[in-house]
């Protein structure tokens, strides 16, 4: 039997007054996920414990099969694993995401999701300007990076907040407080003297897009700790794509094997269909397959109803439609969100999201549709999300 785990990042929402109160899972047109839902186990399940943050990375772990209560100590380290950035005793890291302020506002979260050419760029300027033998930038993808800081390890103790969770409002009222913040709020600062007359940005403002012009330090960790890989504690072979350095830590850290699938990225600009091609090849000598795909979450912080809806229907065209007819009675599938991200937020909420479990040995339980409203009213609730898994697998 093989395995598929289809994780549609921040597809759940709230409803929409101005769409006649519906969420974008009930906007978009999904015959394919309809399907699944009419002929296998619907519910909702909570994948963020209570009093944990609702980022993807706790909630990723929790619906990949791992406890966060156990292994989670913060994104940033489990990003480092992906970058093959060691973390040292002594040594702390941190998401630096490149983001853009205006008028004392933060305007972009992503910088208008800046290319990856373009912000290595500015991250070697921040290395050349501001980094020492304690202070290291480390380019990513896109806006997404990390900073490593040796010697200074109270910054981990600094309370930060997220760029995501703040769009629009005055930054100033949200940046590092607290131990360990004053390094932080010094290096952000600096970064924006640096960014601000570098020629990328000159030339991103002169071409009209959304110019890179500081740095946001958040998500701080320590070292991560060990945990049993997933053939171990599931006796399944796993494989993993996705567009973001999150899951590809995650999925090393799980002893995963990452696919190398060209094309993929965290936007409407993703191969879908590549995607959903590359995994289901995997399960020649695999087991289980891993699909993350991060455009509705994007299109959710951007506060973009229609952005989320056209991501959502093409995962249901060119993803779902040809995992469902893959060697029928010969896959077992979940498919779920792993956090809902409302448009009126712009940001993630800890609430339950709805799940799938279709295939050999799943019966309907009377969904006729993939949402939110038709989880709920199906009647089942799975509280710890980490014992999906054991579900899927069994």
């Amino acid at each position: 039997m093989k395995h598929c785990v289809l994780i549609i990042d921040g597809a759940a929402g709230w409803p929409l007054p101005e769409r006649g109160g519906k969420t974008c899972l009930e906007l978009a047109e999904t015959p394919n996920l309809d399907a699944l839902a009419k002929e296998g186990v619907v519910g909702l399940i909570r994948t963020v414990p209570e009093g944990m943050e609702p980022s993807s990375a706790c909630a990723c772990m929790s619906l990949l099969g791992y406890d966060p209560g156990l292994y989670y100590r913060g994104r940033a380290a489990i990003e480092a694993v992906s970058m093959g950035v060691a973390i040292n005793e002594g040594e702390v890291v941190f998401r630096c995401n490149l983001v853009a302020v205006e008028d004392g506002r933060m305007n972009s979260y992503c910088a208008g999701h800046i290319g990856t050419d373009e912000a290595k760029k500015l991250i070697e300027a921040l290395n050349a300007n501001l980094g020492s033998e304690g202070i290291r930038f480390y380019p990513g993808v896109s806006y997404r990076h990390l900073l490593k800081l040796k010697g200074h390890e109270d910054t981990a103790k600094a309370i930060c907040t997220p760029p995501h969770d703040i769009p629009d409002k005055p930054f100033a009222d949200f940046l590092p407080r607290g131990q360990g913040s004053d390094l932080l709020r010094r290096l952000m600062q600096d970064s924006a003297v640096v960014l601000g007359k570098h020629p990328v940005n000159k030339t991103r403002q002169a071409r009209g897009d959304i110019p890179a012009n500081m740095i946001w330090l958040f998500w701080g960790s320590g070292r991560v700790p060990e945990m049993p890989a997933f053939e171990q504690v599931y006796g399944l072979k796993a494989a993993l794509t996705s567009g973001v350095d999150l899951l590809f830590g995650l999925g090393r850290m799980m002893a995963m094997d990452i696919l190398a699938i060209p094309g993929i990225t965290d936007g409407l600009d993703n191969d879908f269909q590549g995607q959903a091609l590359g995994a289901l090849e995997s399960l020649d000598d695999h087991d289980l397959a891993v699909i993350h795909i991060e455009a509705p979450d994007e299109a959710g912080h951007a506060g973009s109803i229609d952005d989320k809806v056209d991501a959502i229907q093409r995962v249901d065209k060119e993803v779902v439609s040809r995992l469902w007819q893959f060697e029928p009675g010969n896959l077992r599938l979940l498919v779920m969100p792993d956090h809902p991200t409302p448009i009126k937020i712009k940001t993630h909420v800890a609430e339950p999201v709805p799940f799938i479990l279709w295939g050999p040995g799943f019966s309907a339980n009377g969904a006729e549709r993939f949402t939110e409203a038709e989880a709920k009213k199906a009647g089942l609730f799975i509280d710890k999300g980490y014992n999906i898994m054991s579900r899927l697998v069994e």
